[in-house]
């Protein structure tokens, strides 16, 4: 059975709950694939089995990351206790990857709904594969993706990247564009298809969002396969795009932590932060209130016909 769903040639996409992963064949007939990006923790299993089902036993080339957010590298270091591949991120990420910077803290009071009023809970800590992990090359050459290229989209951090081929113009957005209100927990349970700007409540720099969705548009994408959300393609989903990118002043929150003023990375691997705008005293209310929703809302999902169903293997069983 194929997990994966196939939405241009060579290229597939997985979603883990909320995130997806994408599966990448660069020349079919020469068995090599790349797995972009590496979903929410506690889906080793699911991307193991889509895997195989793909590929057989042949494991990834690499894996490149759009940007290290908890729900992109949740299942990564468990990947890798398996596949002996390298991590392939921007520069600007290794850091976030090497146990030397966590990423500025969420700013809950962005975007209006559930899943931005519990982002205190989200984790921003970094992770540490540093044998493993390598800085995309500086020509926007992707090594284990010939005929690909990766664009640098800062904004939601400061070293994403999206992925884009020419020849067909299939774009991998990662958080860069997505096509889901993901700050609503309804809009991400629905998963009506719609563009929209970066996860609000993670996004540390609007300016250079705004200029990332502006370049990702000048792309003129055929195919767009985000972070977030469901694929879209054809000739509708250029033209709205661009519309899109020249009102994306509209999808800049009102106000928030980083609307004025981003964060800005500091040489001894902190942030100068803007100031924290929620008193203490409502941080601490509002946390209570998130961990019974997210309680719920898991529990919920658990039951959801569209879940994959469970399995106890890792990816070298059979």
């Amino acid at each position: 059975m194929q997990l994966s769903q196939d939405v241009a040639p060579g290229v597939a996409w997985l979603r883990t709950v909320m995130v997806n992963v994408v599966f990448v064949e660069p020349e079919p007939q020469d068995g090599r694939w790349v797995l972009v990006d590496a979903g929410l923790a506690g889906h080793l299993r699911v991307i193991a089995r889509a895997a195989r089902a793909r590929f057989g036993d042949r494991p990834p080339a690499a894996i490149v990351l759009t940007h290290a957010h908890f729900d992109h590298v949740g299942n990564l270091e468990r990947l890798l206790d398996v596949w002996d591949v390298p991590v392939y991120a921007h520069a600007l990420e290794l850091a976030h990857l090497t146990g030397r910077r966590a990423y500025p803290p969420p700013d809950p009071t962005v975007g209006g709904g559930l899943m931005a009023w519990c982002a205190r809970l989200y984790p921003c800590g970094p992770i540490d594969i540093s044998t493993r992990v390598r800085a995309l090359p500086d020509d926007g050459a992707i090594p284990p993706l010939p005929g690909w290229r990766w664009w640098h989209t800062p904004g939601h951090t400061d070293g994403h990247v999206s992925l884009f081929r020419d020849t067909d113009r299939v774009l991998v957005s990662g958080d860069a564009v997505i096509t889901v209100r993901q700050e609503s927990l309804g809009a991400v349970i629905m998963q009506a298809p719609a563009l929209h700007g970066p996860p609000a409540y993670f996004t540390s720099d609007w300016s250079e969002a705004l200029g990332s969705v502006r370049d990702l548009a000048d792309l003129s994408p055929n195919v767009l396969v985000p972070g977030h959300g469901v694929p879209m393609s054809g000739p509708r989903l250029t033209r709205s795009l661009r519309a899109f990118a020249d009102g994306f002043h509209l999808e800049i929150p009102e106000r928030g932590r980083y609307v004025g003023a981003p964060a800005r990375r500091r040489e001894d691997g902190g942030h100068d932060l803007p100031r924290d705008p929620w008193p203490a005293a409502v941080r601490r209310g509002l946390a209570g209130l998130a961990v019974t929703a997210l309680a719920g809302a898991w529990l919920w999902r658990r039951q959801w016909p569209g879940a994959p169903p469970r399995r106890r293997f890792l990816p070298g069983d059979r």
